[in-house]
Order: C-alpha cells, then sequence, then structure tokens
C-alpha cells in the first residue's frame, strides 16, 4: 500500500519574502526614501533598538508626516513619523487568517513575526503569485474599496 500523503495548508511561512527588510526608529527620513528606492517598495518596517517592532513607516508618511510638517529629511527621524499601530502575521497563520488580515484592514504589506522577530513581509504582490486568482481578486477588491 502507498503511504498517505498529509494535506498541509499554506501558512505565512510558505507565502513571505525573507528576510524582511526593515528600517531603525533612529534612521532619518532621507535613509528611509533611499531604502524605498533600493528595495523598489513603499513601506517598510520599522525596529527599535533591540530589535522589536515599533511600527510601519510608508513613503506616504516621509512625505505628509515628514516633508509637509517641516521636518527636516537629514535630521528627523522615523519615531517621528512612523505608524505605530502595525497589522501582523504570525508564521504559522493560515492563508484564511492572511486574507483577513489584508482584508480588513486594507493594507498592502504585512510583516511577519516568530514570537518577536521580524522574519518576513507578505505582499500584495506575494498573494498573487501563490493563491487562486479568485482569493487574489477578493484581496485585492477588499483593500481597493473606499
Amino acid at each position: 500500500t502507498q503511504p498517505v500523503k498529509e494535506c498541509t495548508m499554506t501558512t505565512a511561512r510558505d507565502l513571505m519574502s525573507s528576510p524582511a527588510q526593515t528600517l531603525n526608529e533612529t534612521d532619518s527620513l532621507v535613509t528611509a526614501a533611499q531604502a524605498f528606492k533600493h528595495g523598489d517598495v513603499g513601506s517598510m518596517p520599522v525596529l527599535a533598538e533591540d530589535g522589536r517592532l515599533v511600527g510601519m513607516v510608508t513613503d506616504r508618511d516621509l512625505v505628509v508626516r515628514g516633508l509637509a510638517d517641516g521636518i527636516d529629511p537629514g535630521r528627523g527621524t522615523l519615531s517621528d513619523v512612523l505608524t505605530e499601530t502595525v497589522v501582523v502575521l504570525n508564521v504559522d497563520d493560515e492563508v484564511d487568517a492572511i486574507v483577513r488580515a489584508f482584508s480588513e484592514n486594507q493594507v498592502r504589506r504585512v510583516p511577519v513575526l516568530d514570537g518577536q522577530e521580524v522574519v518576513g513581509i507578505i505582499s500584495q504582490a506575494d498573494i498573487a503569485r501563490e493563491l487562486s486568482n479568485e482569493r487574489t481578486g477578493q484581496v485585492v477588491e477588499a483593500i481597493s474599496r473606499d
């Protein structure tokens, strides 16, 4: 007889890009902008000196909370402009939880944690590459609604 092949669920670990590109809360706005350009991304997780996730920063944060408020891009730090409330996933979260996190929070990138450590990031593009067209469509529709 043939052994029964165990069916496994797709988890955040399977979908994430790793290692995650991160910034430090003490980095300048210029450093963040350069990291976005180099990584071809519009947001990154921000870590404290001890490695804890303390927020996310987006290119929009740099402009709206930084430049528009008159913060010197070379002297202002990410702690001045980051968003402290962050949607996160655990490495073992399954597809339904992943789709729900993106859809309910209308986000395009979500850090993945193993305990307190940021070990990866899942982007809308990762979902499009790995999940069915139907699931991807649900996520994109939910993210794009007003």
